[in-house]
């Protein structure tokens, strides 16, 4: 799979998941998925995984401190 179709549907499980489209800092939950899902995509474990478990994975920290 692309770059390009791993980050839409990585993208798009992270919104399904955290139910918002921006974080509290202003910054859009797209913009910070665009460059997350490339560092995801380039490990080939991660990428074996696929976007949406990468996803799940990374929204779990989400408002952790």
């Amino acid at each position: 799979m692309g770059l390009e179709e791993f980050t839409r549907r990585f993208t798009a499980e992270a919104k399904r998941l955290a139910g918002f489209d921006t974080f509290d800092d202003g910054q859009s939950v797209e913009d910070y998925c665009k460059g997350v899902a490339a560092s995801y995509h380039a490990d080939p474990l991660y990428r074996e995984e696929g976007p949406e478990a990468c996803a799940e994975s990374d929204v779990s920290y989400w408002g952790e401190e």
